[in-house]
């Protein structure tokens, strides 16, 4: 669980910082930036910037925008729904210890049986808490990386052309890329 706690903290950490090459004769600068920051104080937001600044022909990222809601929307629901259950558990084994009769809905249950679920309770809880924060981190990576493919040049003119020659009595292949 500590393994996963740390791979989660890192991947988070993560996607805040930029692995890109910056290119120092261009005046205008990636918007990745500004996309990941509005991803990180709303979700989804990141997208929407994005699909509003692309001049491209290509379909809009309003789409990811349920997608994003939808995950952490039953995330959070899971985690509720656990959280609930495991206080519900809890309750009934100190009713049980306080001399109570068992409720109906637990008393397949011994003692031992309670702690137990109450331990699956709160480790389901935890895995959509963790899945949450996943979801959230890389929804922050997507309006990063899209945001980066926004002024990425995808011409109809990129070939490459093969051409034999021949140099001072020698054989040999050219390779001619064209990328405008």
């Amino acid at each position: 669980m500590n393994r996963l706690v740390i791979v989660c903290s890192l991947a988070i950490g993560i996607s805040f910082s930029s692995f890109a090459q910056t290119d120092s004769t261009s005046k205008e600068k990636h918007p990745y930036k500004k996309s990941m920051l509005y991803s990180a104080l709303i979700p989804g937001a990141g997208q929407i910037r994005n699909a509003s600044l692309s001049q491209k022909k290509i379909k809009p990222a309003y789409w990811k925008v349920p997608l994003i809601y939808g995950g952490l929307g039953t995330a959070g629901y899971f985690i509720y729904q656990n959280h609930s259950a495991q206080n519900n558990v809890k309750t009934e084994y100190y009713n049980r210890l306080d001399g109570n009769p068992p409720a109906a809905e637990w008393s397949n249950y011994d003692n031992f049986g309670l702690i137990a679920l109450q331990k699956q309770y709160l480790n389901n809880r935890d895995l959509f808490v963790l899945l949450t924060l996943a979801i959230y981190g890389i929804q922050i990576i997507d309006a990063g990386v899209e945001a980066h493919f926004l002024k990425f040049d995808v011409s109809d003119d990129l070939s490459i052309h093969v051409q034999p020659y021949i140099f001072q009595h020698k054989a040999g292949v050219g390779l001619n890329f064209k990328f405008r």
